[in-house]
């Protein structure tokens, strides 16, 4: 703020009066020839109206400050207009400017934290392969990743269509590729593995604990979207325990995982590709989407809508494991068979023999643990279930030999149970 403040005796200081009094007036000349009488040597003309009245004030030009500011305006605009003359003048009629040039890049580091998007991406790419896959009547792309011993995981829908004489072809984040075949694959869990003929060059990535997630986690997506290869995409862990399904509608290809959501954007081809942490580690594998009308599967040619599932790698290591040593995969399960027509709380086991299975197999987990047909299962391990398809997915969760805590209802009475998880028999080792 500018400083206007003068002098206390400065000449054009305006005076101020009390607000409601009236300005002194200069006495006339009959009020001074009565009270006062001419003071020896002056004369009489000294004391007349003329000789009182207020000198009239010598008229003022512009200031200085005035004249020094026109005279910058002026300088600044003659300044302007000849150099817009000389522009004018003197460029080419082209338009052309050889003397221009534009300011080299600045040679700031490149270097990225490690815990950034960049830094986790730089680590986990070379891991990331793309799968080319053709069966007799079918063709599809999808993505996987390189663990312990030069495996390849993915998932089960990407290599199906490959059947009993199609082929595999890996292709590295390098640009190089390889033949491969597959070791073997669980339509039940939606994983499969496959092994690339020749060296694997591309490093193993490292597997996470998929227990420690928590919703909010950031996790980076990395696959072959649509075939565009070396595709990263990052978001956060929107949900745990989903039911979902994937791989195909009906039939073998049918699977439902207790899915890891994020809303990283995950789209077709996709399928097989890791979810990481920010530490570079897999915590997932990418299955599914959700789609406006009503689709889960990654199979269906559409967008991603900010709901992608993944399998929780806690369960695919088991899966790789058992599809590596033996060639087949265990499905856990506890020996019921569920009433799908039950429409009240919890799951309740069937009470009649449905299409050749009974309610509870007979020396089975359930029936040691003394559930019996019409029973109610309320919670596992603490967490209510709400419907058979979370039941189901939460058992699958669990590996053969452990052990889970179920509260159920029987004939009006509230009871708990531990119950050993037992396996379904195991499908033929032969893959596809």
């Amino acid at each position: 703020m500018t400083d206007n403040t003068r002098s206390h005796g400065a000449s054009d200081r305006p005076e101020f009066l009390p607000a409601g009094h009236e300005a002194p007036q200069e006495p006339s000349h009959d009020s001074w020839g009565t009270r006062w009488a001419p003071q020896p040597g002056f004369p009489q003309s000294y004391f007349s109206e003329t000789a009182f009245a207020e000198e009239a004030p010598e008229p003022r030009g512009p200031s200085i400050a005035l004249f020094t500011a026109l005279a910058v305006v002026i300088a600044l605009v003659a300044g302007g207009v000849a150099s817009w003359g000389t522009f004018l003048l003197t460029r080419p009629a082209s338009g052309v400017d050889p003397g221009y040039t534009l300011t080299a890049p600045s040679s700031l580091p490149t270097a990225r934290p490690p815990g950034s998007v960049a830094g986790v991406a730089a680590k986990v790419l070379p891991s990331v392969v793309s799968l080319e896959v053709k069966g007799n009547s079918e063709a599809g792309t999808g993505s996987g990743f390189v663990i312990k011993g030069g495996y390849v995981v993915t998932n089960n829908h990407v290599v199906a269509v490959s059947g009993q004489a199609g082929n595999i072809r890996v292709r590295y984040n390098d640009g190089t590729s390889a033949a491969a075949r597959v070791v073997g694959r669980d339509p039940n869990s939606d994983i499969a593995v496959v092994k690339p003929d020749g060296a694997v060059r591309a490093p193993e990535l490292p597997l996470g604990n998929s227990d420690g997630a928590v919703v909010g986690d950031p996790v980076i997506a990395v696959g072959s979207p649509l075939g565009l290869t070396g595709t990263v995409t990052t978001g956060i862990i929107s949900s745990l325990n989903r039911p979902v399904e994937a791989g195909g509608s009906t039939g073998s290809d049918y699977a439902l995982i207790n899915a890891i959501q994020t809303d990283a954007a995950i789209n077709p081809g996709n399928s097989g590709g890791p979810l990481v942490n920010t530490a570079g580690e897999v915590i997932g594998v990418n299955s599914a989407i959700a789609t406006v009308g009503g689709g889960s599967l990654l199979g269906q040619q559409s967008g991603s809508i900010g709901l992608g599932f993944a399998i929780p790698v806690n369960h695919v290591r088991r899966i790789a494991q058992e599809l590596i040593t033996t060639g087949a995969a265990r499905t856990s399960r506890i020996g019921i068979t569920i009433d799908q027509n039950y429409q009240g709380e919890g799951v309740r086991i069937a009470t009649e023999t449905e299409g050749g299975a009974v309610p509870v197999t007979p020396g089975g987990p359930a029936a040691k643990a003394g559930l019996r047909a019409g029973d109610v299962i309320l919670e596992v391990d603490g967490r209510p279930v709400g419907d058979s398809r979370e039941l189901v997915v939460t058992i699958r969760s669990k590996a053969p030999g452990d052990q889970v805590r179920l509260r159920f209802r029987h004939d009006g009475e509230v009871r708990t149970a531990t119950v050993t998880v037992g396996a379904a028999p195991a499908p033929s080792a032969a893959p596809s």
